[in-house]
């Protein structure tokens, strides 16, 4: 997407890259507090995560850039507003699903949310839209059995609890902001473009051919989410390696405090849905259930880069409105899967 000023990309990019800062310094604050020495046998643990992490989670990412970026050059927001029925509650619940056949990344979709908005489709329904389609578009689906091990449980509890969270969030949305001409914020976003996280357009350009701008989104959406997926597998290598069961212990057993500690994890990364899997799989066994769900949840939800577009394209309240609304809907359902989980045991 192309900024009406370009001071104010420069802007967001550059705050999109210190997003990498507060994981160095854990990084560097987990060696230091462990005392752990860059020996043989952990630089070997940790290339083996971490490639491990990094092969895995490319083919789901390329195929996601694809299939997300002909979506976004071919399928209209108009098409997809005159899919939405015209009955409230029917449409919050079309809206949690259809993103089954409208598969978009997590940043991208945010201006289309934009659009349809200003197209007539109501607050809360548009904000499902853009909640619901990164967690339960096919390629995460996918990737999400692939990287939990086939564990179908996790796929399942994901998707519901996911479909749950944004029409939850969307029925909030719709008491609290009825009105929707006066949410969208007007000196940032050119209706026109889209916008990523790479900073490109997804919108074909009048110089273009449509195949030749295909090819460019792909292989920029690519390299845009690549660079957050290296950093979260730096980090869960890290942790896997230099982190003791023992000493997390109270922290990743506890079924709130856990569930806390990967949402903030899950905002601090950025990663693209199509690979949040791949990192949160690597904490089963050591976090409980219920906070690896909430890191899936929500890191579609919100993340660094998401905030800095809501905050450039929405108006204040409708931004902290729903902050507050996906902080606490995926609190509250990643503690009733914790919930339900020691209900069983006992």
């Amino acid at each position: 997407m192309e900024y009406r000023e370009t001071s104010k990309k420069n802007y967001i990019n550059q705050l999109s890259k210190l997003a990498f800062i507060p994981l160095i310094i854990l990084i560097i604050l987990l060696m230091l507090k462990f005392k752990i020495a860059l020996n043989g046998r952990t630089i070997k643990n940790f290339s083996a995560i971490f490639i491990s992490i990094i092969l895995e989670a490319m083919p789901f990412i390329f195929i996601g850039s694809l299939i997300s970026s002909f979506i976004q050059l071919y399928v209209s927001e108009k098409t997809i507003a005159r899919i939405l029925p015209k009955n409230k509650f029917l449409a919050l619940l079309s809206a949690s699903v259809i993103g089954i056949f409208f598969p978009i990344c997590e940043c991208a979709i945010i201006p289309i949310a934009r659009r349809l908005i200003k197209k007539g489709v109501p607050v809360g329904v548009a904000t499902t839209f853009m909640l619901a389609t990164p967690i339960i578009n096919p390629v995460v689906l996918m990737s999400t059995y692939y990287a939990f091990n086939h564990r179908i449980s996790i796929l399942f509890i994901r998707s519901i609890a996911g479909i749950i969270a944004a029409i939850a969030i969307g029925s909030i949305i719709s008491i609290l902001e009825r009105n929707n001409s006066d949410l969208l914020r007007e000196d940032i976003y050119d209706d026109n473009d889209d916008l990523c996280g790479c900073g490109e357009s997804h919108t074909a350009s009048k110089n273009k051919s449509k195949l030749s701008s295909l090819l460019d989104n792909v292989i920029s959406e690519f390299f845009d989410i690549s660079k957050f997926l290296i950093f979260g597998a730096i980090l869960s290598a890290v942790f896997q390696v230099l982190v003791s069961r023992d000493s997390i212990n109270v922290l990743a057993r506890n079924p709130y405090i856990s569930v806390l500690a990967m949402i903030g994890l899950a905002f601090i990364l950025s990663i693209c849905s199509e690979a949040d899997a791949f990192i949160g799989s690597t904490f089963v066994g050591q976090f409980t259930t219920g906070s690896i769900i909430a890191f899936l949840i929500f890191g579609p939800m919100l993340d660094i880069k998401n905030t800095l577009m809501l905050v450039g394209g929405f108006k204040r309240k409708y931004v902290i409105t729903l902050i507050i609304s996906i902080v606490i809907i995926c609190f509250i359902l990643g503690s009733l899967v914790n919930f339900i989980e020691i209900m069983k045991v006992i």
